[in-house]
């Protein structure tokens, strides 16, 4: 048997989606696409069925982001056992989640858009967005002042109040980008306004992986079992990335990545660092990718991530070693509390082998 701290997924929307198709369990995303003040653990839901099967496989703790909008709030980092959303909140906020413009232009002849149109777009996007910094730093420095003479009588604005944290004090901002394009630009920008960023998603982070490390900027790279970007690269590219990114010495943790139809299978976390692991990263690299080094980008590492004294006993007991994709957790702890490790698929399995028990056509 093995002893292993909880799994940890960095970038999820556990507990804010249940049915993809119906969209009245769908919390993850907001009207309009300017949300800072959007706060993912007061929408996390205790009760949702994809928590205990995800659960069950050795994921104890996720970072629930919302999704939608170029910002699309701020995510928070769960427990995935408690009666309600204050019971389950390890760290709020853990992040303030941005959407970096897309920069894969459509450069054929049918496009809708003209590549100029296309760039123009870019740029606008991308100027918006540093208007809000500017906004930020202006509302925050009238705040101040105002406080200084105190006088009380500037309207607050909950959209640019909920940012200062980022703008002003630095907090983790974690932006989302793939292509490298994407990436380079992220990095530009968040050295012009002295940002503390993670690149969430960095499918193209092994192109440039010097430039992450020059700037000590982390990644939550998703998706280790997915298909190539481009048709010309081989098929197993995005099985090697985490072991080329470790290779470079850029900080990175493994996660799922969300969205429909994925957002149940958060569950197959430990399979991507599996798959991480055959393809050249070294074994306690792969299970380190989803437990220490999450938490050390997420900001949780004094409390879980390790089994360390002082720490949370958050952890999982398994039958085997948990890079063997048949290994199972036999008992798990949120916090030193025994959690229940039952889901849907494992009610059905017992429920139907009843059945057939009665029916004769099992020993027991």
């Amino acid at each position: 048997m093995h002893v292993v701290p909880g799994y940890i997924a960095g970038y999820t929307r556990i507990g804010l989606t249940e049915i993809g198709l119906v969209k009245q369990t769908n919390d993850h995303s907001e009207i309009g696409e300017i949300n800072p003040n959007v706060r993912a653990n007061v929408s996390y839901n205790p009760d949702s069925d994809l928590i205990p099967v995800t659960r069950s496989n050795g994921i104890l703790i996720v970072n629930s982001a919302p999704a939608s909008g170029r910002i699309s709030g701020q995510s928070s980092v769960m427990m995935l056992d408690g009666w309600t959303w204050e019971d389950a909140t390890l760290k709020h906020p853990s992040a303030l989640n941005l959407n970096w413009p897309n920069m894969r232009f459509n450069f054929r002849k049918d496009a809708k858009k003209k590549e100029k149109d296309q760039r123009d777009e870019y740029n606008k996007a991308v100027r918006e967005i540093d208007r809000l910094v500017r906004d930020v730093q202006a509302y925050h420095q009238r705040r101040t002042v105002r406080e200084r003479k105190a006088e009380q009588k500037q309207q607050s604005d909950l959209r640019l109040e909920s940012m200062i944290p980022f703008i002003i004090h630095k907090e983790p901002i974690h932006v989302r980008a793939n292509d490298i394009r994407q990436i380079e630009a992220v990095v530009k920008w968040a050295n012009k306004h002295d940002f503390n960023i993670v690149i969430v998603g960095a499918r193209d982070a092994w192109r440039n992986p010097e430039l992450l490390v020059k700037h000590n900027i982390p990644v939550i790279l998703l998706s280790v079992q997915t298909t190539p970007r481009r048709r010309y690269e081989p098929i197993h590219t995005p099985y090697k990335v985490p072991a080329m990114l470790h290779e470079a010495g850029v900080r990175f943790c493994i996660s799922t990545d969300p969205g429909y139809p994925f957002d149940g299978h958060v569950r197959t976390l430990p399979n991507e660092a599996m798959r991480a692991a055959a393809w050249g990263l070294p074994k306690s690299e792969a299970i380190r990718a989803i437990t220490l080094s999450a938490a050390e980008i997420l900001g949780i590492d004094e409390r879980v991530g390790s089994l360390e004294p002082g720490k949370d006993a958050t952890f999982f007991i398994a039958d085997a070693h948990p890079l063997i994709q048949t290994t199972n957790p036999m008992k798990a702890y949120i916090q030193g509390r025994e959690v229940d490790l039952t889901d849907r698929q494992k009610n059905l399995w017992e429920k139907y082998k009843e059945k057939y028990r009665r029916l004769g056509r099992l020993n027991q």
